[in-house]
């Protein structure tokens, strides 16, 4: 088995969720934040959907058409540039993330651009390219509110669409105030959203080149497509006569008329909404007639995804369509927070997406398949039906495969392995269970207190640290079964 390296994440191994979570879990401000923010969308959530009687009509028609580009993936790649092609706009393909920042520098400075404004683009997250462009003596502007106020925190996002969801308005204030020097600046949404305003207008009116990213482009016209709440994204496209859009290769529809479907499935999904407030599409360029820019890069970025295709079971993942449904509902995510995963991509879908796209090898990735108590709200709220329990299920052995792989014949003798070949064994032959059951009836008596087993000795005893355990009991289903007389 072979690790793959990204940079979508830093250098050198990373830490491992339960590291990171404890961090969290002892952070109670974090708390309160993320359980009134998700609690919130949750429910708004629940009264949108409420509303579509054909709901499920839609999650499985979306799921359908995502599954279908999976399959035909290179077809509708190809179509794709030629219709951008075609409409004046040019293609680039990266096959990772560090060629993808390459290009998109090497735009910028081929135009002369020292400061660039960006969009919310979760894929110029993943390439860590503002940190590139910084390098190259390029600033880089984020404009979206939420990722505005990560970049002044010199911090990362924590949610896919509330990127400083573990921020409450007091500490927002403090650092605009820091930042923008807005000395009589209050807490009140409307006064941070207009300070953010005036700083940003500035930029939108002298930037030469636009960063975004992409919901969906259109394989049949070209057409790309960012939603968002703001408006600074339709700023951001719109006003710079350059515009370079980085795309991961899974975002790709086949045709116009399937955002009938997605643009159903994503606001309520999302933001609980029936609409996006900005649904901004852009075919090419505007050749100086109008809004638009001039001059049009698609940047198509692979970073490990075919590699993720190869997996039957895991290419679910990339059927996300970036609504974070799964986020909100996540009993794990909701007390942790998504720093706890280490990754541009938290929560369920990162679980399940960050270990395949940086290869099984390295303990902090790999330990997000672990972060999860597979209750399942993720596959039951997820627009496009990815069933990540599955994913994270497979994931897990995959894990454990790996390990003993690089372990050699020593792993073998592994307690934890040694235990679980044993219990097939013996849950596999009814002979051998029964006996077990026998055996297990006259060793618990030293454990078994008022109907439950509270506590364990030796390693089980992690195990009723935070549980009861029920006893054998003494007649078994079996025994009763074949005792109980003729009928």
């Amino acid at each position: 088995m072979e690790t793959k390296s990204s940079d979508a994440f830093s250098p050198g191994p990373t830490p491992t969720f339960e590291e990171s979570a404890k961090e969290s879990l002892s952070d109670s401000q974090l708390r309160r934040n993320l359980g009134k923010a998700t609690q919130t969308i949750r429910h708004k959530r629940a009264v949108a959907v409420e509303e579509m009687p054909d709901w499920e009509g839609l999650r499985e028609a979306g799921r359908a058409l995502k599954e279908r580009v999976v399959r035909h993936l290179g077809e509708y790649l190809l179509q794709l540039e030629e219709s951008v092609t075609r409409a004046g706009g040019e293609v680039h393909w990266a096959r990772d993330a560090e060629e993808a920042n390459r290009i998109i520098s090497g735009i910028v400075k081929d135009k002369g651009a020292e400061e660039v404004v960006k969009v919310k683009s979760i894929a110029t997250d993943e390439t860590k390219l503002n940190e590139h462009l910084k390098r190259e003596g390029i600033k880089a502007f984020e404009t979206d509110l939420a990722e505005l106020i990560i970049q002044f925190a010199g911090e990362t996002s924590s949610h896919i669409l509330v990127p400083a969801i573990h921020k409450n308005r007091a500490e927002i204030r403090e650092l605009f105030i820091q930042e923008l020097g807005a000395r009589d600046l209050s807490d009140r949404p409307s006064d941070l959203t207009e300070a953010a305003r005036l700083y940003l207008r500035e930029k939108f009116l002298a930037a030469e080149v636009g960063i975004s990213g992409a919901n969906f482009a259109v394989a049949e016209t070209g057409t790309v497509c960012v939603v968002e709440s703001e408006g600074n994204g339709r700023m951001c496209t719109t006003l710079p006569p350059v515009l370079v859009t980085l795309m991961g290769i899974e975002k790709v529809i086949p045709a116009w008329q399937d955002f009938e479907v997605f643009m159903q499935l994503l606001p309520r999904s999302s933001t609980a909404e029936r609409m996006n407030p900005y649904t901004s599409f852009w075919t090419g360029v505007s050749g100086g007639a109008g809004d638009g820019p001039r001059e049009f890069h698609l940047v198509l970025m692979d970073n490990g995804r075919t590699d993720v295709l190869a997996d039957e079971i895991g290419r679910q993942a990339l059927n996300c369509i970036r609504c974070s449904a799964c986020l909100n509902v996540c009993p794990v995510y909701e007390r942790t927070g998504g720093h706890a995963y280490n990754s541009v991509y938290p929560g369920p879908i990162g679980a399940i997406l960050t270990p395949q796209l940086v290869g099984i090898g390295d303990p902090g990735p790999d330990s997000l398949p672990y972060a999860s108590s597979l209750c399942g709200a993720c596959y039951q709220v997820c627009p496009v039906k990815i069933n990540i329990p599955e994913v994270l299920v497979h994931l897990r052995g995959k894990v454990v495969r790996h390990k003993q792989y690089m372990g050699g014949p020593r792993s073998k003798l592994d307690p934890e392995n040694v235990a679980m070949q044993t219990v097939a064994r013996v849950f596999s032959d009814p002979e051998l269970y029964e006996k077990a059951q026998r055996l297990a009836r006259i060793g618990q008596w030293p454990f078994a207190r008022g109907g439950s087993i509270g506590r364990l000795p030796g390693r089980l005893a992690g195990w009723t640290a935070v549980r009861d355990l029920k006893p054998v009991p003494q007649q078994t289903f079996r025994e009763w079964w074949r005792n109980r007389g003729p009928s």
